[in-house]
C-alpha cells in the first residue's frame, strides 16, 4: 500500500488503535477526537488512593489481543489478573452463591463456555493505563486533535475532505470511522447513502455507574465475592449489580477502605431526567439493602 495521509474520526481505543496500526506501515495520521481527552469509553480516575473506572474496567481473561498490544507498548508488566472469581446472586432477599457462568445468566450477557469463571484482567493503575500508553506512543508521529468535532465527511476528486463544526477542514486520501454505528451514520449518509442510514438501526443500550468508598468497618460483608447480580424480578430503578471492586483487584482502595461499584441500565426518561445526587442515592440504599451498610459512602463517583 503506498503512503497516504489518513484521517482516523474517533480518539477512543478503536480510533487510537487504527492509528497505531497505521503509523506503523507508514502512513501520515491525524486523529479527530470530539472530547477534550483521548480515551474514549476508557477512563480511569486516580484520587486518594482509589483506582476508579469511570468505564470500562478490563477486558477478558482470555485476550490475546490486548496483551499483545501491551507488550507493543511496553506496559505487559502492569496487566494485573482478577484475584476473586466467585460470585453472588440477590434474589427475594437473599444472597447465595452462583455457579460459574450464572452470573452471566442473571444479567443476559452471551459467555463461552471457555471464559466461564475466568472473569477479566486489568492494569495495576485502570484501563487508561492502555489508551495513555498509545497516545504517548503516537504523540511524536501522529497529529491528535482534541476538542475537534468532525461534522462532515465528503468525497473529493481526489480523496476526502474532514469538515470541523466551525468550517476548518482537512484534506485527506483515505478515513476511518472510529465512532459509534449512529455517529457515522450522521457523517456519512449525505455521500454513501442508504448503508450510511442503515447504521441508525445498531442497538444500543445505556448504562449507569456508580461507584462509592466505604470505610471497611462500615460493611460488615466479607466481600469476599467479585460482587453480587440481581434478579430481574427484585431490580428497582434499573439497578443490576453491585461490583465489590477492592475484592476484584488489588489496590484498588486504600488499607482500612472498600470500593464498590453499582450498575444501572436506565430507561430513556432517566436518561433525561434522574440527578447524579439521586443515582448515589439509590445506589447506597441497595449497598445498605444487601450488604449491610451502616454509615454513609466517603466518596462517590
Amino acid at each position: 500500500m503506498k503512503r497516504s495521509r489518513i484521517a482516523v474520526i474517533g480518539g477512543g481505543l478503536a480510533g487510537l488503535c487504527a492509528a497505531r496500526t497505521l503509523q506503523k506501515r507508514g502512513h501520515d495520521v491525524a486523529v479527530f477526537e470530539a472530547a477534550d481527552e483521548l480515551g474514549g469509553q476508557i477512563d480511569t480516575e486516580l484520587r486518594d488512593g482509589y483506582v476508579v473506572e469511570l468505564g470500562a474496567e478490563g477486558f477478558v481473561a482470555r485476550s490475546e489481543a490486548v496483551p499483545r498490544l501491551a507488550q507493543d507498548l511496553g506496559i505487559e508488566g502492569e496487566l494485573r489478573d482478577q484475584i476473586a472469581t466467585r460470585s453472588l446472586g440477590y434474589r427475594a432477599g437473599e444472597l447465595r452463591e452462583l455457579a460459574p457462568g450464572e452470573a452471566a445468566t442473571f444479567l443476559g450477557f452471551q459467555v463461552s463456555k471457555n471464559d466461564l469463571g475466568l472473569g477479566i484482567r486489568t492494569f495495576a493503575r485502570g484501563m487508561s493505563t492502555l489508551t495513555r500508553a498509545l497516545e504517548n506512543a503516537l504523540a511524536a508521529n501522529v497529529e491528535l486533535h482534541t476538542g475537534w468535532e468532525v461534522a462532515s465527511v465528503s468525497r473529493k476528486q481526489q480523496g476526502y475532505h474532514v469538515t470541523s463544526r466551525d468550517g476548518a477542514a482537512f484534506a485527506v486520501e483515505r478515513v476511518v470511522i472510529a465512532t459509534s454505528a449512529r455517529h457515522a451514520s450522521k457523517l456519512l449518509a449525505t455521500q454513501f447513502g442508504t448503508p450510511a442510514v442503515q447504521l441508525t438501526n445498531a442497538r444500543t443500550l445505556s448504562s449507569v455507574t456508580v461507584s462509592l468508598a466505604y470505610e471497611r468497618s462500615a460493611i460488615p460483608h466479607a466481600l469476599d465475592a467479585t460482587g453480587f447480580v440481581i434478579a430481574t424480578e427484585d431490580q428497582t430503578h434499573g439497578a443490576r449489580a453491585c461490583a465489590f471492586v477492592s475484592s476484584k483487584f488489588a489496590e484498588r482502595a486504600p488499607h482500612g477502605k472498600v470500593l464498590l461499584r453499582v450498575f444501572f441500565r436506565p430507561s430513556e426518561s432517566d436518561i433525561r431526567l434522574t440527578s447524579d445526587a439521586t443515582y448515589v442515592e439509590r445506589s447506597s440504599a441497595w449497598i445498605t439493602r444487601v450488604l449491610g451498610a451502616h454509615a454513609p459512602p466517603l466518596l462517590t463517583w
